[in-house]
């Protein structure tokens, strides 16, 4: 106005001086809080294409942040239980279903960057392999594990989970230098966004061909392997986040992880080993792993301890979450019965999950396994009331596990949530 004083103060600073340093003080400091703050959880949304569906505990997919994390897909008719139908049948069948999820959140089979395929017989790879080479893989073949496991629906010939990246997030496949190009339409990894997505790594030298007989230098070159692709992609083992180890005999476990010890020394993945026929009888060991850009911190529980053992109880980058695979024991070792190892394999992990700040209702992935398919109904009668509803994707199947007195195992992936509510995300409990 026109009364207002020509200075202000002593040094005759004029209103519009003392806003410009006023301001050039206050700027820093919004720009330094901004890159402070924590940023905003994104929603994971469940994906439910159109159509019948069966009453389990597991949604069909989650869409978190980059990624659509798929349950396991097998080769039923939507919302009928059983399964019919040869191998081949039932593999199109699969990928149909597994469609049908990927087109209810915008996209194809072109973005899915990871699959693990549960064979009933591991002889079934190569129909299996023909009916993926048919599901739009040319344009980027994912990194894929395929190994033996029993599966819960009778006369299903396979089941198959997977991870698709959504649009907009840049993809590219990871062959290292010097190795011949798969065999069958895979990638030996696929980088997405800042996460590498390892197919299962053998004891199978790429540079001579060569497979040793010895567990022990099958399991030294399966980890080279490993390095190598995620050398290829510009990472280290201190990258790697979470993986999964399919061992063909299970009395190989301690030699495993003594080699294990000699590659990850300090802050190791989270894992989970279950014992599996693999694809080609002359494997012994199969290792699939997930890497990831960024700061890694260790997640260990309120009474839990990491210390001793070769993998960690939980790895976390940023809002993500990798999990274990957690047992029923207890102080007092196992206890009796699947329901009851079930509750304690979840109170563990829930109690893992507090200590990120996070619950259930966080978790967009699941695998179990159990010692027994048979156990399938009853694990699920836990697992149904403990889980958040609508619960997460997941995936299950039979596999011996490393405890004789084990008869589930459960591993989760989770990412912080906006719309994950409630004191702990769980159902309504027993």
């Amino acid at each position: 106005p026109p009364h207002r004083p020509r200075h202000l103060g002593r040094g005759g600073v004029t209103p519009r001086a003392c806003y410009r340093q006023a301001m050039r003080a206050i700027v820093p400091c919004l720009v330094l809080l901004a890159a402070l703050a924590p940023p905003v959880a994104a929603e994971n949304r469940v994906v439910q294409p159109p159509g019948p569906a069966l009453a389990l505990p597991f949604s069909p997919g989650v869409l978190s942040d980059d990624f659509l994390f798929l349950s396991g897909a097998i080769g039923n008719e939507p919302g009928v239980a059983a399964v019919e139908g040869d191998a081949a049948a039932q593999a199109r069948r699969t990928i149909d279903n597994l469609k049908s999820v990927l087109a209810a959140a915008g996209l194809d089979f072109s973005r899915v960057v990871s699959g693990t395929v549960f064979l009933a017989d591991a002889r079934l790879l190569q129909p299996v392999a023909e009916a993926l080479a048919a599901s739009d893989l040319e344009a980027l073949p994912p990194a894929l594990t395929g190994v033996e496991a029993d599966i819960a629906i009778p006369n299903a010939a396979l089941e198959m989970s997977a991870i698709a990246a959504r649009p907009g997030v840049e993809v590219r496949p990871i062959t290292p230098p010097g190795w011949p190009a798969p065999a069958l339409p895979y990638s030996y990894g696929v980088l997405a966004g800042d996460l590498l997505f390892l197919a299962g790594q053998v004891g199978w030298n790429p540079a001579s061909g060569e497979v040793p007989q010895d567990f022990a230098a099958q399991v030294e070159q399966a980890l080279a392997n490993v390095g190598a692709v995620l050398k290829a992609a510009g990472m280290d083992y201190g990258n790697a986040v979470t993986c999964r180890v399919y061992l063909a005999d299970g009395r190989d476990f301690q030699a495993m992880n003594e080699a294990w010890k000699r590659v990850f020394t300090s802050a190791p993945p989270s894992r989970a080993t279950v014992r599996a026929r693999l694809a080609d009888p002359r494997f012994k060991v199969e290792i699939q792993c997930i890497a990831a850009r960024g700061a890694k911190k260790v997640v260990v529980a309120a009474g839990e301890s990491a210390a001793g053992r070769p993998f960690s109880p939980a790895v976390q980058v940023g809002d993500r979450l990798f999990l274990s695979g957690f047992v029923g024991r207890g102080r007092e070792g196992y206890p009796a019965g699947v329901a009851a190892q079930t509750r304690r394999v979840l109170e563990r992990l829930a109690a893992t999950l507090a200590a990120a700040g996070m619950s259930f209702a966080d978790v967009v992935n699941a695998e179990v396994y159990l010692s027994d398919v048979r156990f399938y109904a009853a694990m699920n009668e836990v697992y149904g009331k403990t889980m958040p509803k609508p619960p997460p994707a997941r995936a299950t199947v039979g596999s011996q596990l490393m405890s004789p007195e084990a008869l589930v195992e459960i591993a989760m992936i989770a990412v912080r949530s906006s719309s994950a509510g409630g004191e702990n995300g769980a159902g309504d409990g027993e």
